[in-house]
């Protein structure tokens, strides 16, 4: 059993920041503990726009606080995520999330993440595996 809570991991290598500048992770399950997805919770800023295209990953995130605005790309729809409202990427969707107040989601990754994952210059994460 493993119980440890966000405040934990604050500041540790779990806590990443994006190299854009535009959100903040909490990777509180990853690849390491080896049960088939990472959980996450995620701070995308507000004013901020990000374009994401996980080739790679199936994610699942639901909205707990803040507002966006999310494009698919793949249909051009747009919708907008509120507190309780949930996002499934199933198809690998290219998206872009344009944050209209900071938006506070947890983030379920499968195959899992390993913690050290920041988006390419085409919003991917690639695919890293766990070193043993």
């Amino acid at each position: 059993m493993i119980v440890r809570s966000f405040k934990d991991i604050e500041g540790t290598d779990r806590h990443v920041k994006a190299a854009s500048g535009t959100w903040e992770s909490k990777r509180i399950v990853l690849a390491r503990e080896k049960v088939g997805f990472s959980l996450h919770e995620t701070i995308l800023y507000a004013g901020t726009e990000t374009s994401m295209w996980y080739a790679n990953h199936i994610e699942a995130v639901v909205c707990v606080e803040g507002e966006a605005e999310l494009t698919d790309h793949e249909t051009g729809k747009t919708y907008t995520i509120t507190p309780g409202t949930m996002y499934l990427l199933d198809g690998h969707e290219r998206h872009t999330l344009r944050v209209k107040e900071d938006f506070r989601c947890l983030c379920v990754f499968n195959p899992p993440v390993t913690g050290r994952e920041d988006h390419d210059e085409n919003g991917v994460y690639p695919l890293l595996t766990e070193e043993v």
